[in-house]
């Protein structure tokens, strides 16, 4: 439950940013993804944490993207969604999901970055 508030509290606490995402923001997601670890440990299946978080995405939906953390788009969730499931479905020590995050958040917004315009 606790990562569950925590999420809701990034949605809202999170400074408007188009995409790609900021370095700050990867590091917030990077700390998501590792509670997310957490809460697998603790006992929580991916099932259950998985409904919470798609309720979630619906919620920010109805958020103006100003107002949004981390899922600004369809992408956004899509990316979100594969590294949480990840989580479940290939167990590796909390820190170890956080790092690879860590990089996969920096190298899709570099990427990002080298596709907008003016990129």
């Amino acid at each position: 439950m606790r990562v569950l508030i925590a999420f809701a509290f990034l949605v809202v606490s999170g400074a408007a940013a188009a995409q790609p995402h900021s370095a700050g923001e990867c590091r917030e997601g990077g700390d998501f993804i590792r509670n997310a670890a957490l809460s697998r440990d603790g006992g929580t299946t991916r099932e259950f944490f998985i409904n919470r978080m798609e309720e979630d995405f619906v919620m920010i939906r109805t958020y103006p993207k100003a107002l949004r953390w981390f899922v600004y788009d369809g992408d956004d969730e899509q990316f979100l969604r594969a590294e949480v499931q990840a989580v479940f479905d290939t167990p590796l020590p909390v820190d170890q999901h956080r790092a690879g995050f860590l990089v996969r958040c920096v190298e899709r917004s570099e990427r990002l970055n080298s596709t907008s315009p003016g990129g």
